[in-house]
Parts: structure tokens; sequence; C-alpha cells
């Protein structure tokens, strides 16, 4: 395949969010992951858990092809995140990421409880992801990565949504 150069180009903020992002989607889809591990958990939040797991992991994989076409690194190699924000944060403490001791927590409840973790965790989670979705939509160079980010965004959105109706 033969591209233009216009296709490849790019700017901090569209790397830095590719890059933060795959860590991000990727925590989401582990998050997903342990929860439909657990007994007697809500057949409605599991579907939910699901859709989160497969799209976002197809998400990772277009993050990793946009990175290797801009001839970039694959995943942010430094210990820090956002800086393509101007809010620099340890790569872990993205907003929405879940400590490992909510993983914990997460995963020695059952039923109800853990329906209602998971479900504010990952309200959590998409809220961090929006904010960053946002910032690259309005300050990317790249019209893929934007469009991206758009779509990310308004998908969040609805999952949110989704959340929150089947919590009430």
């Amino acid at each position: 395949m033969v591209g233009d150069s216009s296709s490849r180009a790019h700017n901090d903020v569209d790397t830095g969010f590719l890059q933060d992002m795959r860590l991000h989607h990727e925590q989401a889809v582990d998050m997903s992951v342990l929860y439909l591990a657990i007994p007697d958990t809500d057949p409605a939040i599991r579907n939910i858990a699901h859709s989160i797991s497969r799209g976002q992991s197809i998400e990772v994989g277009r993050m990793i092809q946009l990175l290797r076409g801009f001839g970039e690194a694959e995943a942010n190699e430094g210990e820090r995140s956002m800086e393509w924000m101007g809010m620099g944060t340890s790569k872990g403490d993205m907003p929405g990421m879940a400590s490992e001791d909510e993983f914990d927590e997460l995963a020695r409840l059952r039923g109800t409880d853990a329906d209602r973790m998971f479900a504010q965790l990952m309200i959590d989670h998409h809220q961090g992801g929006i904010h960053m979705a946002e910032f690259v939509a309005e300050n990317g160079k790249s019209g893929e990565v934007r469009a991206m980010a758009t779509a990310m965004a308004e998908s969040q959105r609805d999952e949110i949504a989704e959340i929150e109706a089947r919590l009430d």
C-alpha cells in the first residue's frame, strides 16, 4: 500500500493520546475480564463488560497500527503520562485508572456488590477517558486520531448512560 505523507501528519498530542489511551483501554479490558469471572453478576452489566472488552481491544489494535504508521513507539515508554495535555502525572495515575487495591476488592466481591463496584469503577474510568479524548479531538493534528477520539468519547458516554440506567 502506498500512502501520501499527509496521512502520517501528526503531533505530540496525537502520539501521547494514542500511547496513554492504549494503557487506559488495556486497564478497562483487564477490569472487564476480571468482572466477567465473578459469579452471580447481573447479565445486563455482564453484556456491557463483554462489549467494553471487545470494543476496547479492537481500539487498542487500531492505536498500535496508527502509532506504527506515524513511526512512533507503540507504548508510552516513560514514567509519566498526559504530558501532551499539560497535565503530567505518574503513568498509573491517569484520571479514571483503578488502583491495585480496587482491583483486589472487585475480585473479592460477588453478585450485586461486584456489579455496583464494577459499574462505579467503569463510570470513573470512562469519564477519565472522555476527558483525554476531548482534548485530542480539539488539539490533535491527525484527522484520523481526532475522529477516533470523538467516536471514543461518544461511545463511552453511551456506555456510562447504559450502566447508570441499569443501576437505577
